[in-house]
């Protein structure tokens, strides 16, 4: 791959099944990750709650999230929440798969409950490499507890030692995709693309770190294990606590994905400017504005969303004016050198993180985000000051979201121009550069080093 991409420790087995993957569709087993400590002696309870935590998560956008407040999470053991979690995780980036595993011996779909149960133990298995007689055991326990699964308690325990005994079959990561998503990502962006998203989907991604000006990359990567990437994300390859990783309570970085990191830069604030986040939570890139020097504004309707923002701007030290209100209604005659609009979106893009968005997103919400993102743009419009610079991006894959929305703008707003992104100078891949001059950044990109979540970038300048 051109453009400085980083090579990463896991580059060679997965480079591999990436450039199979890209010559057609193959039927391939199951790749399975790492289970938390300790996996085979967490119990019954922690499995329940894996359940509710996938069913949740299937039911409502931020649904497993929410979920992990429920007593039924929340009291448990930290190590014991950890798998609940891993567990359902697991379960919703394989759900295709392991559906496809379930139908091929079952003669009639079960109760939902029942499937919820097989599901979360063949993600013990097949992903977690949790050992198969305790996560089959566990399942039969579960099933004799309650009274609307006990019926079928054989079922469950002939069903999960068939797959033990005969060995899941051979899947297609792609079958782990919405058929009407895998349909239009065909059509955007091609057959070897949508194979390689499907393949990124299925990996737990790295946790990537974004420093203050002045830190050192380097030391950093070194203590937690990890690499510089482009740009100067650190992706770290140590798991954990991230309160408890050196330079936490110093303030000297945060977690922002990589890819998430490249619309701050492309947008480029500098000390004397003064610049805008006009949908500044959970805040990442209100952090990088306000480490550039630049006297910084971020805005976003939800004050919750807000207190993550003011917390980080506490614990690094930087300072930002945070103001609650939508940013097509803040009533303030302020013009800003640099406008940032990360617009809500469908958020497809980080599917390696959030795989619930792909369940949650239906195709008529795709065209509702357009609406609100059109109004949005004009609104940031009206915030540039002459001469000055607006970034729009989303987290999402759909084209109506990214490369519509800003030919549309142009259209509506002469006075505005693409500014042709640099991608070796703000951290992307050089492939993520579009025709127009854009940044259209795929989760498969960088997959020989833990790939990245998928993001629209367009730089824009009023003259």
């Amino acid at each position: 791959m051109s453009g400085g991409t980083p090579k990463g420790r896991n580059s060679g087995a997965r480079g591999r099944r990436l450039a199979d993957k890209a010559r057609g569709p193959r039927r391939e087993p199951i790749v399975r990750e790492a289970a938390p400590d300790d996996a085979v002696d967490i119990g019954v309870e922690a499995r329940i709650a894996a359940g509710l935590l996938l069913n949740a998560a299937l039911e409502r956008r931020n649904g497993l999230d929410e979920a992990m407040a429920l007593p039924e999470v929340r009291s448990l053991a930290g190590p014991d929440r950890a798998f609940a979690r891993a567990v359902a995780m697991a379960a919703l980036r394989r759900l295709g798969e392991i559906d496809h595993i379930l139908n091929q011996r079952l003669q009639k779909s079960p109760p939902e409950a029942v499937r919820t149960l097989l599901r979360i133990s063949l993600a013990q298995t097949l992903v977690l490499e949790t050992p198969a007689f305790a996560a089959v055991s566990t399942a039969v326990k579960l099933a004799e507890r309650d009274a609307k699964t006990r019926p079928y308690k054989a079922l469950v325990n002939a069903v999960l030692r068939g797959i033990e005994r005969e060995g899941p079959g051979l899947t297609t990561a792609e079958s782990n995709l919405p058929d009407w998503i895998a349909a239009r990502w065909r059509q955007t962006y091609g057959e070897a693309a949508l194979a390689a998203i499907a393949l990124a989907a299925r990996d737990e991604p790295p946790t990537d770190l974004s420093l203050k000006p002045g830190e050192d990359t380097t030391t950093l990567a070194e203590a937690l294990d990890g690499t510089v990437l482009p740009g100067g994300t650190v992706r770290v390859g140590v798991r954990g606590d991230v309160a408890a990783w050196p330079g936490y309570e110093t303030g000297g970085w945060w977690v922002q994905d990589a890819a998430a990191a490249v619309p701050a830069r492309l947008l480029a604030p500098k000390a004397g400017e003064t610049a805008i986040d006009l949908c500044a939570a959970p805040g990442g890139k209100t952090l990088q504005l306000a480490a550039s020097g630049a006297t910084v504004v971020a805005l976003d309707r939800s004050e919750a969303r807000l207190r993550r923002l003011r917390q980080n701007l506490e614990r690094t030290g930087l300072e930002a004016e945070v103001v609650v209100t939508a940013a097509e209604d803040w009533d303030d005659p302020r013009t800003f050198d640099a406008v940032l609009l990360d617009a809500p979106c469908t958020a497809t893009g980080t599917l390696r993180r959030n795989p619930e968005v792909l369940r949650a997103t239906k195709p008529a919400e795709v065209a509702k985000l357009a609406d609100v993102q059109h109004r949005l743009l004009d609104a940031a419009a009206l915030r540039v000051a002459p001469g000055g610079r607006l970034v729009y991006c989303v987290c999402s894959l759909e084209r109506e979201e990214g490369e519509t929305q800003v030919i549309a703008f142009l259209r509506r707003n002469p006075a505005f121009r693409t500014a042709v992104a640099d991608p070796a100078a703000v951290g992307a891949p050089a492939e993520a550069l579009t025709p127009e001059g854009w940044l259209r950044i795929l989760p498969s990109m960088w997959a020989e080093s833990g790939g990245m979540d998928g993001f629209f970038a367009a730089r824009l300048e009023r003259v």
